[in-house]
């Protein structure tokens, strides 16, 4: 049964002040064969990638926490979210930038890293694919304090916790981010520590 093609796409720009934001007006085959149009809104703010930096030996992992707005204005009292380090893509390479952004955000330099996934986080309104990551860490990767990018006004605080600690965070809804849980439970479905 042939049903859910595209057709007549019109985009209209809404912003693009931080990064874009259209208005899409489309037909869509449903699985009648009927056509209907639709409109919808979305959000691309590039690709991006995401890491859990753990240490097997100590039972480690290193996560990070900053004020994210979105969050206060839907309800988290201090907008303040416990995460895995992240950052959208530079010049597309996955890699790269994840091993970029764990120095600047956490201070470890580390060359190995492990893609485990790729998931589109908001698939409903936001474009974004992320790529998932593993890495593991030691103490002898610590470069620098790691905080963020002063230019992005990051202001990121570095967390080491033991993994046990942040399962039950995860569980008591302390760690709320997305990404976050599902590195996780990934290091813990695999038996990684």
């Amino acid at each position: 049964m042939k049903y859910g093609n595209v057709r007549n796409i019109k985009k209209e720009l809404l912003s693009d002040n931080w990064y874009s934001l259209n208005k899409v007006t489309f037909e869509y085959q449903r699985e009648d064969g009927s056509w209907e149009t639709q409109v919808r809104e979305a959000y691309d703010r590039g690709n991006g990638a995401a890491i859990l930096l753990y240490n097997k030996e100590k039972g480690t992992v290193v996560l990070t926490r900053q004020f994210r707005m979105p969050t206060y204005l839907n309800g988290n009292q201090d907008g303040m979210m416990i995460e895995a380090c992240a950052g959208i893509l530079e010049k597309g390479n996955a890699v790269e930038t994840i091993k970029m952004e764990v120095l600047e955000e956490t201070g470890y330099q580390i060359e190995k890293v492990e893609k485990v996934m790729e998931s589109y986080m908001s698939p409903g309104s936001v474009t974004e694919i992320l790529h998932f990551f593993i890495g593991e860490y030691d103490s002898n990767m610590k470069k620098s304090e790691g905080g963020g990018s002063m230019e992005e006004t990051e202001n990121i605080e570095v967390l080491e916790m033991p993994f046990k600690e942040a399962v039950a965070m995860m569980k008591s809804g302390e760690i709320r981010d997305a990404k976050t849980i599902m590195l996780l439970q990934y290091v813990q479905i695999n038996d990684l520590i």
